[in-house]
């Protein structure tokens, strides 16, 4: 299992569920196309559990 992981945002937050905005702003991720690598805990797999549709996940 990989300590980090990388998330990717995939498709637009407008029109999306005002929390979920928030949860893409947590996680650092503001602008189409671009990444991050977060920590593989069980706080980040949460958040990205829940904006799931939104975004693309890859282990690194």
């Amino acid at each position: 299992m990989a300590d980090k992981v990388r998330v990717t945002l995939v498709k637009s937050p407008i029109g999306a569920v005002p929390k979920h905005k928030k949860t893409l702003e947590a996680l650092g991720l503001r602008k189409l196309n671009k990444s991050v690598e977060l920590p593989n805990n069980d706080a980040t797999k949460g958040m990205v559990f829940q904006v799931k549709h939104l975004v693309k996940v890859e282990e690194i």
